[in-house]
C-alpha cells in the first residue's frame, strides 16, 4: 500500500483545520472602528477580543491532552471544529460587547483543544522531518490569519455589515470538518502516566520563551491595524496592512523551520528572528509612514519564524512523541496565558497616553530579552535540562 497518500492526506487536512486557529481574532483589528460605531468599546475593553481567547487557549491547553485521550483526536478535532465554527457564526446575531467577548472565548477554548494535540500528532506521524511539517503546520495558522485580515474588511464593505465581515469565516471550519471527517483515524499510543512539567526549570524557561514572544504577535495582530487608522489610513488599507505582514509571517514559517532543519543548534536562527522584529518595532515607531511596507515585513519575517522555532525548540528536548506533547503542550499553556496579557497591556497603553507607540517600545525591550534567553538553548545539554523522569 502506498503510505504517502495518507500522509498527504492528512497533512491537507491538518493545513486546512490550521487555517481556522487564527481568523476569529484576526478579523477584529480591521473592523474595529465600524465595531466601535455601533458597539460602545473602548481601546482596553477591545483588547479583551484578542486577550481572552488567547488566555481561554493557554487554561483548555492543560486540559486538551486529557480530552483528546479520553474522546480520540479524531473526535476532539471534530468537536474543535464546531466550537469554532458555531462561535464564528453567532457573530451574525451579536448585539452587545459582552456577546461578542463570550464568542470570543468558545472560539479560543475549540482553538486551544487542536492546538494542544497537534505537535504529538505531527511528531508521531511525520517523525523524521517535525521541523519542517511544524512549518507547515504553524504557517497554516498564520495563513488564516492573513486570510481574515486582507479580505474581512472586503466582506464589510461588499455586505455593509461588520458582523458579516467577522461570521464569514465559519465557512473554513465546515469545510475543515468534511475533510477531516474523510480522515482515517490517526492512532497514537496513549500513555497512562502523564508527566507534570510544572516543576521542571527548563519547561519554564522555554514557556516563558514561547509566552513573550507570541505576545509580539498577539499585540500585532490586535492593534496594528486600529494603529494605522489612527494615522489616517483606511480600515481597508490598514487590514491589507495586517494581511502582508500576515502573509510575510506566513513565507517566514515555511522557510525558517526548512532551514533550521539542517542543525539541531537552533540560536543563530533565533537571535536573527529576535532582531528583525525589533528592527521592525523600532521602524513603527520612528517612522510608520515611511517605508511603510518594510516595518511589517521586518516584523512579519521575524514573528513569523519565531512562533513555529519556538514550539519546536521545545520539540526537541523530547524524543517520545507524547512526551514532547505534554512537553509542548505546557509550553503553550503558560505561554498564552503570559500573551494574552499583551493586548490588554498595549490597550490600557493607548487609553493612558493616547497612543501606541509606549506598547511597541515595550515590546521592543521584551524581544531583547529573549535575545539573552537564546543563549541558553543548547542542544548539547538538553537532556541534562529535561531528564526522563525516573
Amino acid at each position: 500500500m502506498n503510505h504517502t497518500r495518507p500522509a498527504a492526506w492528512l497533512m491537507l487536512a491538518i493545513i486546512l483545520v490550521a487555517l481556522n486557529l487564527r481568523p476569529s481574532m484576526a478579523a477584529i483589528g480591521p473592523l474595529l472602528s465600524a465595531l466601535r460605531g455601533d458597539i460602545p468599546l473602548s481601546f482596553s475593553l477591545a483588547s479583551l477580543l484578542t486577550m481572552l481567547p488567547v488566555m481561554a487557549m493557554g487554561l483548555a491547553m492543560f486540559f486538551g491532552l486529557g480530552l483528546s485521550r479520553r474522546l480520540g483526536e479524531q473526535r476532539t478535532v471534530l468537536l474543535s471544529l464546531l466550537i469554532i465554527g458555531l462561535a464564528t457564526l453567532s457573530r451574525l446575531f451579536i448585539d452587545s460587547a459582552v456577546e461578542l467577548i463570550v464568542s470570543a472565548i468558545m472560539a479560543g477554548i475549540g482553538i486551544a483543544l487542536i492546538q494542544a494535540l497537534m505537535p504529538a500528532l505531527i511528531k508521531t506521524r511525520f517523525a523524521d522531518n517535525v521541523a519542517l511539517y511544524m512549518g507547515v503546520y504553524v504557517t497554516s495558522i498564520m495563513g488564516g490569519a492573513a486570510i481574515a485580515a486582507s479580505f474581512a474588511p472586503l466582506v464589510m464593505t461588499r455586505t455593509g455589515s461588520w458582523r458579516m465581515g467577522l461570521a464569514i469565516w465559519a465557512g473554513l471550519a465546515l469545510v475543515a470538518l468534511l475533510v477531516w471527517c474523510l480522515q482515517p483515524a490517526p492512532a497514537i499510543s496513549t500513555v497512562t502516566k502523564r508527566e507534570s512539567f510544572i516543576t521542571r526549570g527548563r519547561a519554564w524557561l522555554l514557556a516563558i520563551f514561547f509566552g513573550l514572544g507570541t505576545a509580539s504577535y498577539t499585540c500585532v495582530l490586535a492593534w496594528l491595524a486600529p494603529y494605522y487608522v489612527e494615522k489616517g489610513w483606511s480600515e481597508q488599507s490598514a487590514g491589507l496592512l495586517l494581511g502582508f505582514l500576515t502573509a510575510m509571517e506566513v513565507i517566514s514559517g515555511l522557510a525558517v523551520p526548512a532551514i533550521a532543519n539542517r542543525s539541531r543548534d537552533r540560536r543563530g536562527i533565533l537571535a536573527v528572528l529576535l532582531l528583525l522584529i525589533i528592527g521592525g518595532f523600532c521602524g513603527l515607531i520612528l517612522a510608520p509612514q515611511h517605508s511603510a511596507l518594510l516595518w511589517p515585513c521586518l516584523l512579519g519575517l521575524g514573528i513569523g519564524g519565531l512562533f513555529p522555532m519556538s514550539l519546536i525548540v521545545a520539540l526537541d528536548h523530547c524524543d517520545e512523541p507524547q512526551r514532547a506533547g505534554g512537553l509542548t503542550a505546557f509550553v503553550q499553556g503558560i505561554g498564552y496565558l503570559i500573551a494574552g496579557l499583551s493586548p490588554l497591556l498595549a490597550g490600557m497603553i493607548r487609553d493612558r497616553l493616547g497612543s501606541f507607540e509606549g506598547a511597541w517600545w515595550a515590546l521592543t525591550a521584551v524581544m531583547v530579552i529573549m535575545l539573552l534567553m537564546v543563549m541558553r538553548f543548547d542542544p548539547r545539554h538538553y537532556a541534562r535540562h529535561l531528564p526522563r523522569p525516573g
